[in-house]
């Protein structure tokens, strides 16, 4: 008497048949990895890689757990000083930033200029970390934009700037003086274009 077979079964079967189908035979040691899989059955040969560093290797799986305890501790704590130092200097550069007045730090982000600007900070901070007796800084820019950044760059590091008018040639002439003030100090480490770039790229 002939059995009814449902879809269902009848697809199941029809699937079996074609896995088979699909799949080769396994070989002997393809068997053995089925019914032993890592981390039983034989274990597998070395590498040649391993055989050369076995010795590299060996230090690093039998690292004693209290010194791996230290070192992990020394990380850290050179990890936290970094962080430290480096939230340090980004507080000395925010200070100094709000030193320039706002009109002047608009423009700035407005129209970011960073070769301009670096060369009027390698200039101010030379003259800043000049040991000699100067103290005055005589610079001749007549583009008004120009001057601006410039007297930011000086509030940016903590040195006066005037700007005098007199006539040259029969022409007018800007003259830019910059001195240092009583509370003048180590420039930033953070520069005032570093730090425009990173609002820019909003780390800061």
């Amino acid at each position: 008497m002939a059995t009814k077979v449902s879809n269902r079964r009848s697809r199941r079967w029809l699937n079996d048949r074609l896995l088979i189908e699909l799949v080769p035979r396994l070989h002997v040691e393809e068997i053995k990895g089925l019914f032993a899989p890592p981390p039983w059955g034989e274990e597998l040969p070395l590498s040649a890689f391993c055989r050369t560093s076995a010795g590299e290797w060996d230090a690093f799986r039998s690292i004693d757990m209290d010194a791996e305890a230290r070192l992990m501790q020394h990380m850290k704590r050179s990890s936290e000083k970094h962080r430290t130092q480096v939230d340090q200097d980004e507080l000395v550069a925010l200070n100094a930033w709000h030193r320039i007045d706002r009109q002047t730090r608009e423009a700035m982000k407005r129209n970011f200029l960073p070769d301009l600007l670096e060369i009027y900070e390698e200039r101010v901070r030379a003259f800043i970390d000049d040991a000699s007796d100067k103290d005055v800084l005589v610079l001749n820019f007549q583009d008004p934009f120009q001057r601006l950044l410039l007297h930011g760059v000086c509030e940016f590091y903590n040195v006066t700037s005037t700007t005098s008018s007199s006539v040259r040639d029969g022409k007018p002439w800007k003259t830019t003086t910059i001195k240092k003030r009583q509370g003048t100090g180590v420039p930033s480490k953070i520069t005032l274009v570093g730090y425009l770039r990173m609002k820019k790229n909003g780390t800061q």
